[in-house]
């Protein structure tokens, strides 16, 4: 018998796997360290750009961004195609439909949430898609960074 996934009042609005396969496949599946996130974290520690993996910007946010540059108060997301539905390489599986569109609804609604949360809090997101060539990506959060500092150097 398969355990009821998430009880508490937030978890309960998520999407329940569609079997004990599919839960037991999703637990399992990593969240932090993936490819994508190593190779775009390689390229900017390259570029001698530091940051923090993993951590909350502030009290109160829910979310972790997958890189964090506290200094310049940019969160960067690096999202899979598939898990957060990106509008070039999205697919909607056939099996178990209705059960994939909600559970990718409602990654893209927490996500849009935790990016405004971190919005009026002033912070800037930045998103890279898994598909996006990492050293493009790793210029694009260079600038980002390099911005941010340059507008908190202009306030003080």
């Amino acid at each position: 018998m398969m355990k009821e996934v998430g009880s508490s009042p937030l978890a309960r609005s998520r999407p329940q796997a569609s079997s004990v396969l599919v839960h037991r496949r999703m637990t399992r599946t990593g969240q932090r360290d993936t490819p994508p996130e190593l190779a775009l974290r390689r390229a900017l520690h390259a570029q001698g750009l530091r940051y923090r993996v993993d951590v909350r910007p502030f009290p109160g946010c829910r979310s972790r961004p997958d890189i964090l540059f506290p200094g310049a108060k940019l969160a960067v997301f690096v999202d899979g195609c598939f898990w957060h539905g990106c509008p070039e390489h999205a697919t909607w599986p056939k099996t178990n439909a209705s059960w994939w569109k909600d559970k990718i609804e409602a990654n893209r609604s927490r996500d849009q949430a935790a990016r405004q949360q971190m919005a009026e809090r002033g912070w800037a997101v930045l998103t890279v898609w898994e598909h996006e060539d990492v050293g493009l990506a790793a210029v694009k959060v260079a600038g980002a960074v390099a911005k941010r500092k340059a507008m908190s150097s202009n306030r003080d």
